[in-house]
């Protein structure tokens, strides 16, 4: 018997982007990427799939407490129909725990130690598992961010001369 279910026979799903970070690429210089598990409750997944996550306007950062990650300002809105039996309350704004590798999290610990640099998540993906992409970032200064916004249009302007020929 052969599985049809992709999840089933073993194969990976492709990657679903679900929520981006957009303002983080805007207000930071991205040096290096890392992907992390999330603790979530059975009402979260189900809202976050449904595409009821948000970062906040790009507010969403992770902090390191007692040798953990935690995800703050990431909110969740309830599904109306996740309360339907529910025991406990259902908190959209709550800290998430982030699944690292024990050297994965010192070294991001290590890099945020040092002057400058934050950890911001940037999307969050679905493969059957929920996953955060972490960036290990160093803030932008308004400068940078009008050089940015310069090039992109400069970039779009070609564009639109190659496709006028």
């Amino acid at each position: 018997m052969t599985a049809t279910n992709p999840a089933q026979s073993g194969a990976r799903q492709q990657p679903r982007l679900v929520a981006e970070n957009r303002q983080a690429r805007h207000n930071y210089f991205i040096e290096d990427t890392v992907q992390a598990g999330i603790m979530l409750q059975g009402w979260e997944v189900k809202a976050i799939l449904a595409g009821q996550a948000n970062f906040n306007g790009g507010s969403a950062f992770v902090k390191f407490e007692g040798g953990e990650a935690w995800l703050d300002a990431l909110t969740v809105t309830p599904l109306a129909s996740s309360d339907k039996g529910l025991l406990v309350d259902r908190q959209p704004l709550r800290r998430r725990k982030l699944l690292l590798k024990k050297q994965e999290l010192k070294k991001l610990e290590r890099r945020v130690l040092e002057r400058g640099y934050t950890v911001v998540p940037l999307a969050l993906t679905y493969t059957g598992k929920l996953k955060v992409d972490l960036g290990l970032a160093r803030g932008k200064k308004l400068a940078d961010k009008r050089e940015t916004v310069k090039a992109r249009d400069l970039d779009r302007e070609t564009q639109r001369q190659l496709r006028s020929m």
